[in-house]
């Protein structure tokens, strides 16, 4: 795919489609790609940083609250999957730090993609005060994708080697932060 077609305001768009996608199905790579677009406004000049920050946080805030809407009146045992061990667990634990800080929890899980979902979906069949957490959510999702989309700015900033070189570094780099980011918690939580 040539450079300038992302570049291009559909570019915003099919980031903005894989950030809401993300919020149901883990596996579709909305991170990666609100980082390599923060790459390429770095290494290209458009689209503005600022679009791409906007469109992520609108699209993660609002997949954040479709998952607390799905929970709110869908639930959390309606199908079978719902009720396996592995799920029962995660909605478990889900509710467990929901009861211990709800502020923290929601910016926490906006980083860590199954607990997010897992969250989102617990918070909506707890019944969580709606604008208290409608606000929460966006204030987690403008900085989560203030981070994402920075993290392949500032490579795209200082990494010779044009855009393409960019957007693989940058993707690298925040796949490491990640990685690390995985591992302290980890030793914070022993």
């Amino acid at each position: 795919m040539p450079i300038d077609l992302l570049t291009t305001p559909w570019a915003l768009a099919v980031m903005s489609v894989l950030v809401l996608g993300d919020a149901f199905i883990v596996v579709i790579p909305g991170e990666v790609a609100v980082t390599a677009l923060g790459a390429i406004s770095a290494s290209a000049g458009a689209p503005p940083l600022w679009a791409v920050i906007l469109c992520a946080a609108l699209a993660a805030a609002s997949g954040d609250i479709a998952c607390y809407l799905i929970g709110r009146t869908v639930g959390i045992d309606r199908w079978g999957w719902m009720r396996t061990v592995r799920v029962q667990r995660a909605l478990q634990w889900a509710r467990l730090r929901l009861d211990a800080g709800t502020a923290t929890v929601l910016f926490t899980a906006r980083f860590v993609p199954f607990a997010r979902l897992a969250i989102n979906l617990v918070a909506g069949a707890s019944r969580i005060h709606a604008p208290r957490y409608f606000a929460l959510v966006l204030l987690a999702a403008a900085g989560w994708a203030v981070y994402q989309a920075s993290v392949g700015a500032l490579v795209a900033t200082f990494l010779p080697g044009g855009p393409v070189v960019a957007v693989i570094v940058s993707i690298a780099v925040a796949i490491g932060l990640g990685a690390l980011i995985d591992v302290l918690t980890r030793r914070l939580r022993r």
